[in-house]
């Protein structure tokens, strides 16, 4: 049964994304110690954050790389994301009221596909990703604001054939938690302010994630 968990009581804050990370995990204890589990944290935010939940888990983790496709010439707006291993998610309707061409959007695609393609070597190397058919795969990310690069990874671990794919997140939009039950087998979110406006309100660290600190966590990996 499809299910969305996330905090009655106000939300609290949190210190950075590996504290947030510690919360989080509390709420997927029923995972600890299940056979095949598998938990991916978004690169490059949500890397802090799974990586402790695997800790806590006792479960593998690797970084799962997803790219936000801006909008031509307004590129914090997203029109859409892709996935290392292909997901794609397209918001076609905003894309056709700003005039958005083919021809733009799949300019986009090759730039982003490009960088995905670099984040793959800078933090993995030669090492492949790690298998996920038949497993419970947990997809952790740092929050969940229109959730385009969540749907993406959702869509492409899905593709791989898991067992069961879980989405976890410490604060989130309730309406893009509730929109990703369609996607996933669970969502689990922490806290999903009222007044949410932006994933980074809850936190009173929100640096943005480097690198270098995604090749250490994944150096020491649990």
């Amino acid at each position: 049964m499809r299910k969305t968990l996330r905090r009655t009581a106000a939300p609290g804050r949190f210190a950075d994304r590996r504290d947030a990370g510690r919360v989080l995990a509390g709420y997927l204890s029923a995972y600890r110690g299940r056979t095949g589990l598998l938990v991916l944290g978004l690169a490059r935010g949500g890397v802090p954050v799974g990586w402790e939940v695997a800790a806590h888990l006792n479960a593998p983790f690797d970084a799962f790389l997803v790219r936000k496709l801006g909008v031509p010439d307004w590129t914090e707006l997203a029109m859409g994301a892709l996935a290392s291993d292909g997901g794609l998610v397209l918001n076609r309707d905003l894309m056709n009221k700003l005039r958005v061409t083919e021809e733009q959007l799949q300019e986009t695609i090759r730039a982003e596909t490009a960088e995905l393609h670099r984040r793959e070597w800078a933090y993995r190397g030669t090492r492949p990703p790690p298998a996920v058919e038949g497993r419970t795969v947990i997809l952790v990310d740092d929050g969940l604001a229109t959730g385009a690069s969540m749907f993406a990874a959702v869509r492409a671990v899905r593709a791989r054939g898991p067992a069961e794919v879980v989405v976890a997140v410490p604060v989130g939009s309730d309406s893009t938690c509730r929109a990703l039950r369609a996607e996933a087998d669970a969502v689990i979110c922490a806290c999903s302010p009222p007044d949410f406006s932006a994933v980074g309100q809850v936190y009173d660290d929100f640096r943005q994630t480097s690198d270098d600190e995604v090749r250490r966590l994944l150096a020491a990996r649990p």
